[in-house]
């Protein structure tokens, strides 16, 4: 069983802006690998397209010849990517090494920067919005164009191709019923004496973007804002100060163990659960409180170093496919071609009409000011909230 991704709290309004379409809603060695080739000789690292390689075949080719990819914080129970891994390596034929699954946004952007000229360095990584754009700004991400990068909305994408959105979802209150008499539906409800001891956190918000990302749910749920965060702060100290807050941070194993009856987590992440623990007798509820609706997206990137630079453009390309992104939706994610692949037809509507229903659309996102202006906010006032 992996463990969870306490991912860092991270969004940008060039990369999240657009709505998301929820509408059912060891040391490392020195490098030895050799970049792969493309087209007329040209470098996989400074590839920025599929016409550098002078097609999907000539990527696959080069990709091959590398014969690995090396990923970095990506959980199997985490938006489907288990499968995910599973079906490129079978459709293509390389090997992926997945480090520290448990890793945050920032342990990804510390490994480009500490491995840099390493085998081991991440070939491609998948970050918090806010993480995005400063590898993009420290000169860390290779600009790449995945072959549907223009059905991408501008909105949820960097336009030259350094970062772009790849999965979304909701805040949700994932609950185990035969635990909890009565599952709480909003945040208003988690303050109820029936919840001593059971209202927990996929993180600290300080560095995970699940528990950020419920902490800017609960201000919005308690009069806060985009530009206020505090609220949210406020709140999660009164659930602290009621004796409902359970400082265990939410992984399938907690919750397989009854540790942590009560989750707020991403839509995605708790759905999942749901599916994953029936057989175990978990009756695990999904609720996306109306009260504070919040959505938001991770992205995708390449490291601009990558050891593995041809099979990291590959990846991408396999993510932004039908396949891939339908991959992210049967892990009961949004992908970024939502709409477009609506429209086309290649949406699979069975997955869709799984994701958990949606009372309040999300629709207006953080803007990087705000989002700075929030992570300050949190660091500063988090543990004097929920000390004592």
């Amino acid at each position: 069983m992996s463990v969870h991704r306490a991912r860092s709290a991270a969004f940008a309004a060039v990369l999240t802006a657009a709505a998301l379409s929820l509408t059912a809603c060891g040391s490392a060695g020195s490098s030895t690998a050799k970049s792969g080739g493309a087209a007329g000789g040209k470098d996989a690292k400074t590839a920025t397209s599929l016409a550098d390689f002078g097609g999907m075949d000539g990527l696959v080719a080069a990709a091959k010849k590398e014969g690995k990819l090396h990923v970095i914080t990506l959980p199997r129970d985490w938006a489907n990517y288990g499968k995910l891994m599973d079906d490129f390596k079978a459709k293509y034929g390389i090997d992926i090494e997945d480090e520290n699954p448990d890793g945050s946004s920032q342990d990804e952007i510390n490994a480009i920067t500490s491995r840099k000229g390493q085998d081991r360095a991440p070939d491609v990584v998948d970050l918090g919005s806010a993480f995005a754009l400063s590898a993009a700004k420290q000169g860390l991400l290779a600009p790449y164009k995945v072959a549907d990068f223009d059905k991408i909305p501008a909105t949820m994408k960097d336009a030259n191709g350094a970062a772009y959105n790849d999965y979304g979802g909701y805040m949700s209150i994932g609950c185990d019923a035969k635990k909890v008499s009565v599952c709480p539906k909003t945040f208003a409800d988690l303050l109820k004496p029936d919840y001593k001891g059971m209202v927990a956190l996929n993180g600290n918000p300080t560095k995970a973007g699940a528990a950020f990302g419920a902490v800017y749910a609960a201000a919005l749920a308690n009069g806060g804002s985009l530009d206020n965060i505090q609220p949210g702060i406020d709140f999660f100290g009164k659930v602290k100060q009621a004796g409902n807050f359970n400082p265990v941070e939410v992984t399938p194993a907690t919750i397989e163990k009854g540790e942590t009856p009560i989750s707020i987590d991403w839509s995605y992440l708790n759905a999942g659960y749901a599916v994953k623990f029936k057989d175990k007798g978990i009756d695990w509820q999904v609720a996306i409180p109306s009260d504070g609706s919040y959505a938001q997206y991770y992205n995708q990137a390449i490291n601009k170093d990558a050891p593995h630079p041809a099979a990291a453009r590959l990846w991408e390309e396999y993510l932004y496919s039908a396949e891939g992104q339908n991959g992210f939706l049967g892990g009961y994610a949004t992908p970024a071609l939502f709409d477009a692949m609506k429209a086309a037809g290649t949406l699979d509507a069975a997955a869709a009409a799984k994701l958990p229903p949606v009372e309040k659309p999300f629709t207006t996102f953080p803007t990087q000011e705000q989002t700075d202006a929030a992570k300050k906010t949190v660091t500063e006032n988090w543990a004097k909230a929920i000390a004592g």
